[in-house]
């Protein structure tokens, strides 16, 4: 019979019976801050590329969507996977732990195997068949090959975080997510500014930060003890193994390349008011990313936790843990928009500098857009702990629907709208996000009602 080491036994206690907000920060605190460091890493990474020119920035903003459509395979795998760990790991069948973290290990390997042999001999074809303009194929093209090596190893990379995440490691995924970033961005900066390098450095750099968290990741499971150890002979592939990871995986990763493939459209539909507002999109999403990111860390921390409580049949804790997160997160949603409201022109003249040169035009259109778009930041914190109860339980497909209305619903169709039956310039891509970002945390207010009221029903 499996069993677990005894930090691992700890945690599960606490995560079961301790104080609700307590098990909330000390978990899922040390993950928001490292998505907040991945949110500030994506901004450094365009203003290195910023450094080599607009166009540049442009390319890197552009193909970012695309190679997040394709990271929503690993993904929803990670997510799937991990629901049922924990799952299993709350309720204590610790054979059940084992069985499915050898497994969906092996279900990573065979999904990163599948898109390097199909997307690096067709980077380009790819690229004209999402529409993506002809100018920033041939300005990132060799970044994108490199980029999709780089997802490969991140599909494994995303599985073992989701699996010590499970456990409770948020401390261990912080730590080591710094190294990789002073690995990234020491690297970048000697590409770019030590040898004039161009995007397919920047590219590489990135590469090399995930290969050294692979290293990693293979040491501390040769390592490892019980339950948690990856072994070949406990890959299992049978209907009753593969069949709930698979269920609860793929509307997470159709959700994610939906999100990512919605984003893509939009910003070929932003190209209408000229190529840098694809660029100055990207910059404020990157922007919103310093608040969101920290409602991502919340999320990421959360859903393993309900899933635990869910496992363990203690409903109404499930309940609390959710509160406390949506409390959090609407809080950090009110601070995030009270900082960017005092900071964003500043923040927005930093990307507009590159090589000594300022861009006052690339500025005003930053600030343009970003200045709707922040108006969302507390509806995205609901719609992040809505999320966090969805996976908890789950209701996979739902946060599915969720998200897929966020840009094809509220999105899309509202720029066609504004871009048809309007005079506005590039500020109706900015309007357009507050309006999805908003009616996205009414959406997930009416989904959670509903599900509120039934977890109410089994916790009695």
């Amino acid at each position: 019979m499996a069993k677990v080491s005894q930090k691992d036994e700890a945690f599960r206690e606490f995560a079961l019976t301790g104080s609700p907000l307590k098990v909330i920060l000390s978990t899922c605190a040390p993950l928001a801050l490292f998505q907040a460091l991945q949110s500030i890493f994506k901004i450094l990474d365009a203003l290195m590329a910023s450094h080599i020119g607009a166009e540049a920035v442009s390319a890197v903003s552009a193909l970012s969507q695309i190679t997040l459509m394709i990271t929503a395979l690993g993904s929803g795998l990670a997510v799937g996977g991990s629901i049922k760990i924990s799952e299993a790991y709350g309720r204590g069948d610790y054979d059940m732990v084992r069985t499915r973290v050898a497994t969906v290990y092996a279900m990573a390997i065979a999904v990163s195997v599948l898109v390097a042999v199909t997307l690096v001999p067709l980077a380009e074809p790819f690229l004209r068949l999402l529409k993506t303009p002809e100018e920033l194929i041939e300005a990132g093209a060799g970044y994108f090959r490199i980029e999709i090596l780089t997802l490969t190893v991140s599909f494994f990379n995303t599985v073992f975080i989701a699996i010590e995440r499970s456990r409770g490691h948020a401390k261990k995924i912080l730590g080591l997510n710094m190294v990789i970033i002073a690995v990234k961005l020491s690297l970048t900066a000697l590409f770019v500014y030590g040898m004039s390098g161009g995007l397919e450095h920047i590219a590489v750099a990135t590469l090399a930060g995930q290969l050294v968290m692979l290293a990693y990741a293979l040491f501390s499971m040769a390592r490892d003890e019980g339950a948690f150890r990856f072994s070949l002979k406990n890959i299992r592939r049978d209907r009753e193994t593969l069949l709930p990871i698979l269920n609860l995986s793929y509307p997470v990763a159709a959700e994610k390349v939906f999100f990512a493939a919605g984003k893509v459209v939009v910003n070929s539909m932003s190209g209408l008011y000229g190529g840098l507002t694809v660029g100055a999109l990207g910059v404020s999403n990157n922007i919103g990313g310093l608040t969101t990111s920290w409602h991502s860390g919340f999320t990421d921390g959360g859903a393993p936790l309900i899933s635990q409580n869910r496992g363990a049949d203690r409903h109404d804790r499930t309940l609390k843990l959710f509160w406390w997160l949506l409390a959090v997160n609407v809080s950090i949603g009110v601070i995030g928009l009270l900082l960017v409201s005092n900071t964003l022109p500043w923040l927005a003249s930093v990307f507009a500098s590159s090589k000594n040169q300022f861009d006052p035009a690339f500025r005003d259109m930053i600030v343009a857009i970003h200045q709707w778009e922040m108006l969302g930041y507390i509806t995205l914190g609901i719609n992040a702990s809505v999320m966090a109860l969805l996976l908890g339980y789950g209701y996979t497909k739902l946060t599915m629907l969720l998200n897929v209305a966020r840009v094809f619903v509220f999105r899309v169709p509202v720029l066609w709208v504004f871009q048809q039956f309007s005079t506005l310039d590039y500020e109706a891509v900015g309007l357009t996000m507050m309006i999805s970002n908003i009616c996205t945390g009414l959406s997930a207010i009416l989904v959670a009602i509903p599900v509120i009221h039934r977890i109410r029903k089994l916790a009695k």
